[in-house]
């Protein structure tokens, strides 16, 4: 069951379909708020939307995909839907993530970065990680999201995508 009910649609600032502009859109937010732009490296994005006034932020893929993060070793799995509270340099109340630790998979529910560049994922347990914020870094895209490259993308950072904004 969905956790974008259509309250928070109506009430969302910025919803956008489509996964090129979405995973723009997805690495802009992760650098706004001071996180690595490669946090989120979802695969067939097909809605995100990111209500301002609270930071709740969904993204919506069309199945469940793993990633592994070379720089640390680690695979992570993310579901269909991720939903997330963002604030300056954290995540909160991240729900869809979870991450292989030994033999089993851990719910990941928070991620913070502090000033001297480690990034720390926490299970709702208790348990947490820290790593360099640069292993989450995205090179070559994060320099296209800055300079408004990447495919279609305007000055603004529109593509020729269906978008609503509100």
């Amino acid at each position: 069951m969905s956790q974008v009910t259509e309250e928070i649609r109506s009430s969302a600032s910025e919803i956008h379909y489509g996964n090129e502009i979405c995973k723009v859109k997805t690495q802009l937010l992760l650098s706004e708020v001071g996180l690595p732009n490669g946090l989120l490296p979802l695969k067939d994005l097909e809605e995100c939307g990111y209500v301002k006034e609270t930071g709740f932020v969904w993204l919506k893929q069309k199945k469940k995909s793993e990633h592994k993060f070379e720089k640390v070793g680690k695979v992570v799995a993310y579901a269909p839907e991720v939903t997330a509270v963002v604030e300056k340099g954290k995540i909160k109340k991240l729900s869809g993530v979870k991450t292989k630790e030994l033999l089993m998979w851990v719910s990941v529910s928070d991620i913070c970065v502090d000033d001297s560049g480690k990034i720390t994922f926490r299970t709702p347990a208790g348990l947490f990680r820290t790593f360099a914020a640069s292993a989450f870094e995205v090179e070559e895209e994060a320099e296209d999201v800055k300079n408004g490259k990447g495919g279609n993308v305007a000055a603004n950072g529109a593509k020729e995508v269906q978008v609503k904004e509100v």
